[in-house]
């Protein structure tokens, strides 16, 4: 049943495979090229809340997700001296809540999605595009090793620093909205007795946090900071200058602080980068396109990048097919039925960073989250968008719906 339609998707972490899973099934010839030179580990905790639980039954792979899930039974909130102030569990609000049911490490869904399609999928590892120009009929890309291809559709799904956005779209300044934050991530030894439960402490007078989660490796376990800063300059890939700055920024937080940063500079994980959304006016130009953070990241503090990925994935592949691979029809359909949910997802994230800005006289003040408004605003960012069933088109072996 390939279609014989041949489309790149750049960025292999999560809505690149999760785009080559519903591409390969819809009919099509899938490479994807990853400048890493291999899957990435680690990461933050990601989760599926609302629609994005049934996008992972359609895929098949619930089981899959779930078996490689933190298993985190809940959260308490603390105070510098470790008193619990507050308590969240997993299965409040159906498992949609602040910890979800469905709570798994960025690393470890994409490992999950790329043991899922790498037997029908092409994976290229540490190349990258430096070249797009396309026609009528196709795009021809030069990548970084020396190579040249032509394809009929080329999908970016390589983040919020997005390499194929910036050559097609603009620059990233155009499109990049930072909201005052950043966050940092690395794993840690678990020390600290983490035993299913996350732990937080939050300094409301500072705007900085500090977070401690446990994940299925019970020797170990993640750590976060969290901490205001109205710019950003630091390039995303300095790596000992992100540390530097990590340092600096969160000194004298107290709680379990010292501790975690002890570790800063043997962890194998290091992330750290902007708290951003990015806004657009259109996800796609002619024969290229873009998905998941790339396109319209909501950025974390939504809670869900994650699953307007997986959403995002499973219309685009459709919308295409749908449209028998005409680019201009399908990528109008998939943005149509996409914008009003992203842009639900992106108010939460902007409302969630006003919440956590420093008090002040010349603050912005932060949101009330009672009453009917927020409830209607929650619905739509967990179910703002239904998904198509597309029963009329090819598919490559359905799985059954766990």
């Amino acid at each position: 049943m390939v279609s014989g339609t041949r489309v790149l998707v750049t960025g292999a972490s999560i809505a690149g495979p999760a785009l080559a899973h519903w591409l390969r099934r819809r009919g099509a010839e899938v490479t994807v090229v990853e400048r890493a030179p291999g899957l990435r580990p680690g990461g933050q905790a990601v989760d599926a809340r609302g629609v994005a639980k049934e996008a992972i039954k359609r895929m098949g792979l619930d089981e899959a997700v779930r078996a490689a899930c933190t298993d985190t039974a809940g959260a308490h909130s603390v105070d510098a001296d470790g008193r619990v102030l507050e308590t969240y569990r997993a299965d409040d609000d159906g498992g949609d809540g602040f910890i979800a049911d469905i709570e798994i490490l960025r690393g470890d869904l994409s490992r999950v999605l790329y043991d899922d399609t790498r037997d029908g999928v092409e994976y290229v590892f540490g190349d990258r595009v430096v070249e797009v120009a396309q026609d009528a009929d196709g795009v021809d890309v030069g990548f970084a090793g020396g190579g040249r291809r032509r394809f009929d559709l080329v999908v970016g799904a390589d983040g919020l620093h997005s390499a194929l956005r910036g050559m097609v779209f603009g620059p990233h300044e155009r499109f990049v909205r930072h909201l005052g934050h950043v966050l940092a991530f690395y794993s840690v030894p678990n020390e600290f007795g983490l035993d299913r439960w996350l732990l937080e402490h939050q300094d409301q007078a500072s705007g900085r946090s500090a977070l401690l989660r446990p994940i299925q490796d019970a020797t170990r376990a993640m750590a976060m900071f969290s901490f205001t800063s109205d710019d950003f300059d630091v390039d995303h890939r300095d790596v000992d200058g992100q540390k530097a700055l990590l340092r600096e920024r969160v000194a004298g937080l107290g709680w379990l602080t010292e501790d975690i940063l002890a570790h800063l500079d043997d962890t194998p994980d290091f992330y750290l980068d902007q708290v951003a959304q990015v806004v657009m006016d259109r996800w796609s130009t002619g024969r290229v396109g873009l998905i998941g953070d790339a396109a319209f990241s909501s950025s974390p503090l939504s809670g869900q990048g994650t699953g307007l990925a997986l959403v995002g994935a499973y219309l685009l592949a459709g919308e295409l097919a749908g449209a028998g691979w005409d680019p201009e029809v399908g990528f109008a359909r998939y943005e149509a039925l996409m914008r009003p949910f992203v842009e639900a997802n992106q108010e939460i994230g902007r409302l969630n960073a006003r919440s956590r800005a420093i008090p002040g006289p010349d603050a912005e003040p932060a949101p009330d989250f009672e009453g009917e408004w927020f409830v209607e605003l929650i619905g739509r960012v967990l179910h703002g968008v239904e998904l198509p069933d597309y029963a009329d088109l090819p598919d490559a072996g359905v799985p059954a719906r766990s």
